[in-house]
């Protein structure tokens, strides 16, 4: 096995949901993950390949998916046979706060002597109690942290103890120059010494763009053939049946919706981002095209193409006209005019829209920071399905300020009627969940919950820790409303799922089996979430925790691994549209030439040549 120089690692969101009775319900419905968040971050994949230029071996194991996969994988036996200089851990997600805590311990466990790095916008927001866990040894605070990083592992070093400043290490040429000021020296750290002192280095380095940086999966492919470890480099469980790919346009973010934790305010307050940092639009396009060579899976554009206005759009559309065959899935933060869909049909021959609308409520929309109307948001709709878009999917949420359960139940007739005045097309899907399971870190309704009718339960990251072992998505909840309790919003939700599946049956967009396998779910929920609220009334904890442990095998019918009864109307990260149909893609995903070129060219290394 290579010598490794940095083995990133992604936890599932409970290190112990094997094992625990946790009812998750319908919290990652609408991501490719399942409930423990298996999905590691973007920044994994350009941390590697920024730090692999140079010259540093980086290994990304997803130890979420590994554990997903086989009840027999023995998570800390691989930790413990692995000899990295350093550890990574993402801590980006909030509701990673356990298991990402849990695997560095673990680490420590049997590594003492070799670092253990977090980073990522929860690992950022709580850096100063963070780094007071004793199995932590250095935050990377930040949106941007590939170069920081570097500057660290110059700095790390080899079999010493992490607080020692020895910086000359490192094979000159390969791991560019040394840094010989240490620790002190890295942008945006925060780090002990020996002597357990914090020190907190400014959070300096916020590039104003992103071209630096490259979203390439060919390190991945290339890392499947190293290690010999094609699981452990999935982003999430399905992928090699989903294989979805994504295309980074910015960091930060013009908008400042009220509960987004990558939201303006926050970005500026949190992460020391005044302003958006954008990659060059044909960049953007060549990403894509490189995709194209080995996957022929959809890649998702991440942010509003006309975020930076209507020249950016333009450029990227041009830029990638008559290059692309793969399905690209575009989303607005606003709703486009006309002109829009024209160009991008015109440039892309297969592409989606997706648009998180909220609610359709106005009132609702506006006190999150959206204030477009349904009239603009139908207009547009119109336009996409009339210039030739393959997918329109439209998200809604629950438990938002000024929603109440009626609200909720009302946007279910909302789309009843969308579907009658786009005459029952099929292209137009709509989904609802509830907002969960935390209010991001750093979000204005984070920081003014009573300004937004709101109650922050947990304010410490050792809370929500602790708040992710509760046995439902219901308590887990770091938050509610004045306009919805807990229960209030939890029966709300799953009517709403209901009603919304109902109307795509009536019109056709789903067939009935589909829709009897997803409500043959939610009603099973529903009743598992009433037995769960039961046994938390009893007064006595061990008696609770007893009768929980019994309830394990019915919350695990639909929880965790199991897809069924989950929207199969979401896998268009896995189709293609031919001749108007939909066709399943499976292994035709893959480009087995390109993915062979792709790993048998050397990486191009800063300074050297492997």
């Amino acid at each position: 096995m290579p010598k490794t120089d940095l083995i990133l690692l992604h936890a599932p969101s409970v290190y112990d949901f094997r094992k625990l009775s946790i009812m998750y319900g319908p919290v990652s419905d609408l991501i490719p993950s399942a409930p423990i968040f298996e999905m590691y971050p973007v920044g994994f994949s350009t941390i590697a390949e920024y730090l692999n230029r140079y010259g540093y071996r980086v290994r990304i194991i997803n130890l979420a998916v590994r554990m997903l996969k086989s009840a027999r994988f023995d998570a800390e036996e691989l930790i413990r046979s692995l000899r990295p200089r350093a550890f990574g851990i993402d801590l980006h997600w909030l509701p990673h706060a356990h298991g990402s805590l849990e695997v560095a311990k673990i680490i420590k466990r049997h590594h003492p002597q070799i670092p253990v790095i977090f980073g990522g916008f929860s690992a950022t927001y709580f850096h100063r109690e963070l780094i007071n866990y004793p199995q932590v040894d250095f935050v990377m605070r930040g949106d941007s942290t590939e170069e920081p990083l570097r500057r660290l592992m110059d700095c790390l070093p080899v079999g010493l103890p992490v607080g020692l400043p020895v910086v000359r290490h490192g094979r000159h040429g390969r791991h560019g120059l040394v840094d010989e000021r240490g620790y002190e020296s890295v942008p945006n750290l925060t780090w002990k010494d020996d002597n357990g002192e914090v020190h907190e280095n400014p959070l300096s380095h916020v590039p104003d763009d992103i071209n630096h940086i490259v979203l390439d999966y060919s390190h991945v492919m290339k890392s499947v053939v190293r290690y010999r470890d094609l699981v452990g480099c999935l982003p999430f469980k399905d992928w090699l049946k989903n294989p979805v790919t994504a295309a980074l346009t910015c960091k930060g973010c013009t908008r400042n919706c009220t509960f987004c934790g990558g939201s303006a305010y926050t970005m500026k307050n949190f992460y020391n981002r005044k302003k958006i940092a954008y990659r060059d639009p044909e960049l953007v396009a060549e990403d894509i095209k490189r995709i194209q060579r080995t996957l022929k899976s959809p890649t998702f554009v991440l942010g509003d193409l006309r975020q930076a206005g209507d020249d950016y759009a333009d450029r990227f559309l041009e830029a990638i006209k008559g290059k692309i065959s793969n399905q690209v899935g575009l989303e607005f933060f606003l709703p486009p005019p006309e002109v829009f869909f024209k160009k991008a049909q015109d440039a892309l021959p297969h592409y989606s829209m997706g648009a998180s609308l909220e609610s359709h409520d106005l009132k609702v929309r506006k006190g999150l920071g959206k204030s477009y109307t349904n009239e603009e948001i139908e207009a547009s709709i119109g336009w996409a399905l009339k210039h030739g878009v393959e997918r329109f999917e439209i998200y809604y949420m629950t438990g938002l300020p000024h929603q109440t359960a009626d609200s909720v139940l009302e946007t279910v007739d909302y789309c009843d009627y969308l579907y009658r005045k786009f005459n029952g097309d099929k292209r137009v899907l709509m989904f609802i969940s509830p907002m969960t399971p935390f209010v991001d870190p750093g979000s204005l309704i984070y920081e003014n919950p009573e300004k937004y009718g709101c109650k922050i339960r947990y304010r410490t990251l050792e809370e929500h820790r602790r708040a992710l072992l509760q046995p439902s998505w219901k308590y887990i909840l770091n938050y509610e409303t004045v306009w919805m309790s807990r229960s209030e919003q939890v029966e709300s939700t799953y009517q709403a799922m209901l009603g919304i599946n109902r109307v795509k049956t009536k019109y056709g967009v789903i067939s009935e089996a589909e829709a009897h396998r997803v409500e043959s779910r939610l009603l099973y929920e529903m009743d598992v979430m009433r037995e769960i609220d039961g046994i938390m009334g009893d007064p006595d904890p061990e008696v609770r925790a007893v009768k929980l442990r019994g309830l394990k095998k019915r919350v695990d019918k639909y929880s965790v691994a199991s897809t069924a009864g989950r929207y199969k109307e979401l896998d268009w990260l896995t189709q293609l549209f031919t001749g108007g149909r939909l066709r399943n893609a499976g292994l035709f995903n893959f480009r087995l030439m390109g993915i062979l070129r792709t790993v048998m060219t050397p990486s191009r290394i800063v300074g050297g040549s492997e």
